[in-house]
């Protein structure tokens, strides 16, 4: 089968990152999300992943994060099967695959117009499934998108990377763009942020993140409709007791500081 040569730069390139560590998790002995796709997809890629220097607690991270909003954008279609899904930065995720929503769901993935020039050759159409390459900062992508019925909005990974103004307006221009919904989200702290300049993959792509939180309560000042349904910190969930057993250490002792507790977040949100 021909390799797809794939060549994206920083914040892009993060996609990698996540996409390796989803197949890596796979491959493992006990797996927390199966995610076979995404080990077909890394077979098709010419690209040197050894470049990003993985670190097997990274693997386990981000196959926790996915886990969480994988779950929360099940139960959403469990409630509304003719609900509509909107997936910004999809990258080249295979989350459309790894819970295959009924033919009544219509599903956008949403990233820029390169990254989905690459995931069109990867991953094969489906009934009710749609790629718009557009960034999220466009004001204009949302016109592509209908306003009927409720949505599920899933933006895993995407907002640290944006600078603080424009992640108030994109939640800002959601809620107003649909009637009712709920947003799946992760968010990191500020100090966190400071401290993942540091992150290997991090340095070897040249991506940054920009924007961190720590009061939850500013969200729901900028979107009043917002209401938080559910907050989980990575510390706290069951499956991060496979990290190593240094970091499982600090795990449990940023369990007892909140300012450490809330480093990382994965949260849902109803409107």
């Amino acid at each position: 089968m021909h390799a797809e040569h794939v060549h994206l730069t920083k914040e892009k390139e993060t996609l990698l990152w996540t996409l390796y560590c989803r197949a890596l998790d796979s491959r493992s002995k006990h797996p927390i999300l199966h995610d076979k796709a995404a080990e077909e997809v890394v077979g098709r890629i010419d690209y040197d992943f050894r470049k990003l220097k993985i670190a097997p607690d990274d693997v386990i991270g981000f196959a926790v994060r996915s886990k969480y909003l994988d779950q929360w954008t099940r139960d959403f279609l469990a409630a509304h099967p003719e609900a509509m899904v909107l997936h910004l930065g999809c990258g080249l995720d295979s989350r459309v695959e790894r819970i295959d929503p009924p033919k009544s769901v219509r599903w956008y993935d949403v990233d820029f117009p390169d990254v989905i020039e690459v995931r069109r050759r990867l991953y094969p159409p489906r009934d009710g499934y749609c790629m718009i390459g557009a960034d999220v900062e466009d004001k204009r992508f949302l016109d592509q998108i209908p306003t009927t019925g409720p949505v599920m909005i899933v933006a895993e990974g995407l907002f640290t990377y944006l600078p603080e103004h424009e992640v108030k307006d994109l939640l800002q221009r959601l809620t107003s763009h649909f009637p009712s919904g709920q947003l799946a989200f992760d968010v990191m702290s500020r100090p966190a942020v400071r401290i993942a300049k540091w992150n290997s993959t991090l340095r070897a792509t040249g991506a940054q993140m920009r924007w961190g939180i720590d009061d939850l309560r500013v969200l729901e000042q900028w979107v009043p409709r917002l209401q938080l349904v559910r907050e989980v910190a990575l510390t706290e969930a069951v499956e991060s007791a496979r990290i190593s057993w240094g970091y499982l250490f600090l795990y449990r002792v940023a369990n007892l500081l909140p300012l450490w507790r809330r480093m990382v977040r994965f949260l849902l949100y109803q409107f």
